[in-house]
């Protein structure tokens, strides 16, 4: 089963959510951002290039206009490749464990995986972000050296931030399958 809605992120923004249920106990969870608009790209290379142009004409050096371009290709670049994510995808499979995929605006994609047996419970935590405060879901992982401690705290879609109505749908989802989880594995 999937579908799709939309929500919005911290800042108005607009946000997909699309959950596909592959089995009661295996469920993923993809956040989807705007891609990179058209817009804001020609604005901010033209205002690059038009100042290189300024300085040209005061300088006459034709090294500053060429410069403004390769700054404009490599800044474009790293940018896609290293800041704009597209997508996040939290997978979480109650016998196996928790996959979280964060998938760039160039392709690239960095997944982490988290064994079943060290994650302690998912929460929604709470933070305070540019004098809001804000929600945020995460993976709590056992110490384990003492198992009822904390170890530490995973955030989940750091940079989708949705709101809080979003993150509870995904939250209800992924406590009914770490519920099943805890269940099966205390009674053999």
């Amino acid at each position: 089963m999937e579908d799709e809605r939309s929500f919005s992120d911290i800042c108005g923004g607009r946000l997909a959510l699309q959950r596909r249920y592959y089995s009661p106990f295996c469920r993923e969870f993809c956040v989807s951002c705007p891609r990179l608009s058209l817009r804001s790209l020609t604005a901010v290379t033209c205002t690059v290039w038009l100042a290189a142009y300024g300085l040209f004409t005061l300088c006459e050096n034709s090294m500053i206009l060429s410069a403004a371009i390769f700054i404009t290709l490599l800044g474009l670049l790293g940018y896609l490749h290293f800041v704009k994510i597209d997508q996040e995808t939290l997978l979480i499979i109650d016998s196996l464990g928790i996959q979280m995929t964060s998938s760039y605006a160039s392709g690239k994609e960095n997944t982490t995986f988290i064994e079943m047996g060290k994650v302690k419970d998912i929460v929604i935590n709470e933070a305070i972000y540019m004098q809001k405060v804000i929600y945020y879901l995460c993976i709590l992982l056992k110490d384990p050296l003492e198992p009822h401690k904390i170890s530490q705290v995973v955030p989940v879609f750091q940079s989708a931030k949705p709101r809080l109505d979003c993150l509870i749908e995904v939250y209800k989802s992924c406590q009914e399958v770490l519920t099943h989880q805890k269940a099966t594995s205390t009674n053999p």
